[in-house]
């Protein structure tokens, strides 16, 4: 959900805000940062959040003079580096890359982990917006999304769709259309986002929720095509390809990436973060450079953060209940 339209659920009192608490006795940090800030990435490095760390990274030592060092602490679908992150010192000098998988997929699915994803970490803010489309095999009959649906429903059951595992986003935006439209597919669980774009180029697969990044060089040839964009709006990296709202209103299947700090991180250490996020994020070239890697980038502040973690936790909680999705069906 849009920060914007999050903040107006606020304001009416629809979401309630798990307002950070300050340490007692921690002093004004008017001095920070005097040493290295630590960034936890809770995936490998070569990724897109990887790269998105080292940008965020370098405007910070830019802006406050301290070198960011990016620690890559990949594992346990991404709750191994929010878990430390959670558990660091609230001194501002470890900060995590949060991601949709960490901060909500995981939660809501029930995966053990070892904090609470509203109540243990400080938000900084929304970076960039990471939209999933629905991409089909190039002999896949359908075009579109009106197509597509009309497809389906001819043929319950028949269509599949991948994923790179039982609950992650691309999984829950399958169980989300359905939801929303009536089709009916048979979800296949993959161990990662690479198998699912082999076998869809080969056509084992018929369809399934992608970045687009990997997946438009193989659109040029007629491999893959592109259904429609699970964002709120049409890409800027895509402008020429529809959303899948415009069919199905309100869908919306898009995952994100932003920072945020241990629960009790002093309110200035978080303004500074968030206004040198602010800044780098209203720049042209920094835009244009998450653009070419078909990411939307984006920013809020911390309360606006807070609260599209918890909007996203309520929805994806009652898309996981609603298709009755469990942890032992990967």
């Amino acid at each position: 959900m849009h920060p914007t339209i999050v903040a107006t659920l606020v304001c009416a009192g629809i979401i309630a805000l798990a307002t950070p608490a300050v340490a007692l006795g921690q002093a004004p940090a008017s001095n920070y940062p005097n040493k290295p800030i630590r960034m936890i990435v809770p995936y490998p490095p070569g990724a897109g959040t990887d790269f998105t760390a080292r940008a965020l990274g370098e405007r910070i030592t830019e802006a406050l003079g301290q070198q960011v060092v990016i620690d890559s602490r990949p594992g346990a679908a991404a709750t191994l580096g929010h878990g430390l992150v959670a558990k660091a010192p609230p001194d501002g000098y470890t900060i995590l890359l949060a991601t949709t998988g960490g901060m909500v997929s995981a939660p809501a699915l029930g995966v053990k982990i070892t904090y609470d994803p509203l109540k243990d970490f400080a938000p900084i803010g929304l970076a960039t917006y990471v939209p999933y489309s629905l991409v089909a095999f190039g002999g896949l009959p359908p075009n579109n999304m009106r197509e597509f649906i009309a497809h389906a429903k001819a043929a319950p059951g028949k269509i599949n769709f991948g994923s790179s595992g039982t609950g992650t986003p691309n999984h829950l935006g399958g169980e989300l259309l359905m939801k929303m439209t009536g089709i009916s597919m048979l979800h296949v669980p993959y161990k990662g986002g690479g198998p699912v774009l082999t076998d869809l180029i080969a056509g084992q697969m018929h369809t399934a929720f992608l970045s687009l990044t990997a997946v438009l060089p193989h659109t040029a040839t007629g491999r893959l095509k592109v259904l429609g964009v699970g964002f709120t709006r049409r890409l800027k990296s895509a402008p020429d390809i529809a959303t899948i709202a415009e069919t199905v209103p309100g869908f919306n299947n898009t995952g994100w990436w932003g920072l945020a700090a241990p629960l009790g991180t002093p309110q200035p250490i978080i303004q500074k973060l968030n206004g040198v996020m602010t800044k780098a994020l209203a720049t042209p070239s920094f835009i244009q450079y998450f653009v070419n890697n078909a990411l939307e980038p984006a920013s809020s502040t911390p309360a606006e953060f807070q609260a599209l973690i918890a909007t996203e936790l309520q929805l994806w909680r009652k898309v996981i209940k609603d298709a009755n999705i469990r942890l032992d069906a990967q």
